[in-house]
């Protein structure tokens, strides 16, 4: 993917997700992994890490609805195994983790490949021509991914939007790295220079 695509993209988020929720959701699913991490310490290692990927769903889905709740996106009820999803925009929000050097294993769940398949849309950003023309973008689904290694916190946790099958990713950032996306587009200098209007006095008749 180059850069003009990512961009493409990018904007396209940034348009409809706030900054704050970005850096929220960062925060917010570190905290529920470090719970899940402390939860299944004491558990016998024959079975801790299937203990701990269940609790790091489960304390993470907690931790991420009150994060969509905060932000005024509507998430739907946490319910066992259930994928929590919010709407902020245009965009459908959900979340995953993956383990360090796995491709892409969101696919599994049925749920979020039928909310990607609204992403056909949003294909043509990435490049144009080949999946069709572009036209206006009025539903699009993005998920929060996880990626863990050995250790309490994810390695990373990204910002990803996915392809319409679920197979690869349209675009995919750190979620800290995408949170200063906002702030180049803060600074860039306003080179509108504002006509004043010529104020003409008319003097009062005597």
């Amino acid at each position: 993917m180059n850069h003009l695509s990512n961009d493409a993209v990018a904007a396209l988020l940034m348009s409809n997700i706030p900054r704050d929720f970005v850096l929220s959701a960062d925060e917010l699913l570190s905290a529920g992994a470090k719970r899940a991490w402390s939860a299944s310490a004491e558990m016998h290692k024959g079975h801790r890490p299937s203990v701990l990927g269940q609790l790091r769903h489960f304390h993470m889905n907690e931790e991420f609805s009150a994060g969509l709740e905060a932000a005024g996106a509507n998430p739907s009820p946490i319910r066992g195994n259930t994928v929590v999803t919010g709407t902020l925009g245009i965009f459908s929000i959900g979340r995953f983790n993956i383990k360090v050097g796995v491709k892409n294993n969101g696919g599994r769940s049925k749920t979020r490949r039928e909310m990607s398949l609204a992403n056909r849309a949003v294909e043509p950003l990435v490049q144009p021509g080949l999946f069709g023309d572009v036209e206006q973008i009025t539903q699009a689904t993005v998920f929060f991914v996880g990626t863990f290694g050995n250790s309490d916190v994810p390695l990373s946790i990204d910002i990803a939007v996915p392809d319409k099958n679920m197979q690869g990713w349209l675009f995919r950032e750190s979620l800290q790295i995408f949170a200063n996306r906002y702030g180049v587009v803060a600074d860039q200098p306003d080179n509108a220079v504002p006509k004043l209007k010529v104020q003409i006095k008319v003097e009062e008749s005597k």
